[in-house]
């Protein structure tokens, strides 16, 4: 991410559990970040918008930080902090006031000041506390004046990042846009995604028949169970190591938000910690990861379901898989480390896949290799192409031509002296698209003529890979209960 004049880069910086998360969801007016009482929760950079006064910014929540981490987690983990800082316009140092002063602050206090960035010293947890007392020993850390805060109940929050965009007061190059000003001193983007709402009345726009316009935006979620390669696909994607992709299971435990382009097309891609078996889920903060994967599914465009090659199709993955349509999430799979596999086991997983989850047929399968980058640019267009089935506007007309050609074809079993009678269908809904039939006995509609009406529309309108809805509403007799 290259800095920016408008909108100033923020690096939360320190040792582990000092409070960084919990000020990084205070000015951000958000809880987009894990926080426990818990040492070595954030592993990856994690990003947000916030402003104060006239002034927006762009926070970065970063893991505790250990400069002189040799390897495993904890050397990913500073290479990730060591970034965050390299990007940044202005870092804050966050401190503990209760704990004190040790040996890790001075370590990255003597970091920063090599770095050559502005330092913002924060001695975090001061609430209730002497400023004297609280301050004094943090002085020689040789970062400037300590500023005490309370992260958690907001003490000196607006002060802090006040002094630390103070900068853009001095800078005449530094102005922020007089669009972006509000008359709120401090005020933070709502949860309204704008580019949503311009989506939406695109659509409303759009052509009777034909796709409906594409968001300007597609939001991705990489899903799956742990240790089968999702960070290392974020990464592969978008050029760089921008999350810690480690072998061992339960390395990301946040939903992380990554903006990119790619070949001209904006994505949001999100990064979510692997899902295990209910049973297995074990820590507080396991528990909390799994409830923000399942509200980024939720929250995104398309889903791409990450399998593992080299290990059986678990029942944890058809679990995943049937939340995904639950949700009504459009969906491409991709078999992850797929290269270096005989043609004996690539048989065995496809007949794995046919057996285990063969209710996604309706969607793209990718065999690939995220470490090797292969197999990238067809997931791309899958995701591209169930983007556009997802939100594709159907026309009443060919909906019902389609609906009288199926029941023409084959018409409905009957249902004791009843067969139903099918008049004409309309779109209800999109992501997923929901058609709705309209006729008389539809009660008595079997489920596996519904699936069969559902291959026809998906045949007729090309709606592969996204999940697909039909409802049926009887029409009202009058007679059916006599006259009054």
């Amino acid at each position: 991410m290259t800095k920016s004049i408008f909108k100033p880069v923020v690096a939360l910086v320190g040792r582990a559990n000092v409070g960084k998360s919990t000020l990084f969801n205070r000015i951000t007016r958000s809880r987009a970040a894990l926080v426990a009482d818990f040492s070595g929760l954030t592993r990856d950079r994690h990003y947000g918008e916030g402003r104060v006064g006239h002034h927006p910014f762009i926070a970065v929540d970063t893991g505790g930080f250990e400069p002189e981490a040799k390897d495993g987690i904890l050397r990913e983990m500073a290479r990730q902090t060591l970034q965050a800082i390299a990007e940044a316009d202005v870092v804050v140092f966050l401190v503990d006031a209760r704990a004190g002063l040790n040996a890790h602050d001075h370590e990255i206090a003597a970091l920063l000041r090599k770095s050559g960035q502005r330092v913002v010293l924060a001695v975090n947890k001061a609430e209730g506390m002497r400023q004297s007392a609280a301050l004094a020993e943090f002085h020689e850390l040789g970062l400037g004046e300590p500023t005490p805060i309370s992260a958690s109940h907001g003490d000196g929050v607006v002060e802090l990042i006040e002094n630390a965009l103070s900068f853009l007061d001095d800078d005449p190059d530094a102005e922020t846009n007089d669009e972006d000003k509000e008359e709120d001193d401090y005020s933070f983007p709502s949860d309204v995604d704008p580019d949503a709402i311009e989506a939406d009345a695109e659509t409303a726009d759009a052509e009777e028949e034909g796709d409906a316009q594409p968001f300007h935006r597609i939001k991705l979620a990489i899903v799956g169970r742990p240790n089968v390669g999702k960070s290392t696909l974020i990464n592969a994607l978008i050029g760089e190591e921008r999350v810690i992709a480690f072998d061992m299971p339960g390395t990301t435990r946040d939903a992380i938000e990554i903006e990119f382009e790619r070949d001209g097309k904006a994505y949001t891609l999100i990064d979510t910690a692997g899902l295990r078996r209910r049973g297995k889920v074990f820590e507080t903060i396991e528990k909390f990861s799994v409830i923000k994967t399942l509200q980024a599914i939720e929250a995104c465009n398309v889903v791409v379901l990450m399998l593992d090659a080299q290990t059986e199709i678990s029942d944890q993955d058809a679990h995943i898989a049937g939340f995904i349509i639950e949700t009504g999430r459009a969906l491409v799979v991709a078999i992850n480390k797929w290269d270096g596999l005989d043609a004996y086991q690539r048989e065995r997983i496809q007949r794995d896949f046919e057996r285990k989850l063969r209710f996604l047929s309706f969607a793209k399968v990718h065999t690939i290799s995220a470490l090797k980058g292969h197999g990238l640019k067809a997931i791309m267009k899958s995701v591209e192409e169930a983007h556009a089935a997802a939100y594709r506007k159907l026309s009443t007309p060919k909906l019902t031509r389609t609906l009288h050609a199926a029941v023409e074809q084959q018409p409905p079993p009957r249902k004791g002296i009843f067969r139903p009678k099918m008049r004409y269908a309309h779109q209800g809904g999109q992501n997923p698209p929901l058609i709705v039939v309209h006729g008389n006995a539809l009660e008595g509609v079997s489920d596996s003529y519904r699936r069969y009406l559902e291959s026809c529309f998906r045949k007729e309108f090309k709606l592969e890979g996204t999940p697909l809805r039909i409802d049926f509403k009887s029409s009202h007799n009058p007679y059916i209960q006599g006259k009054s």
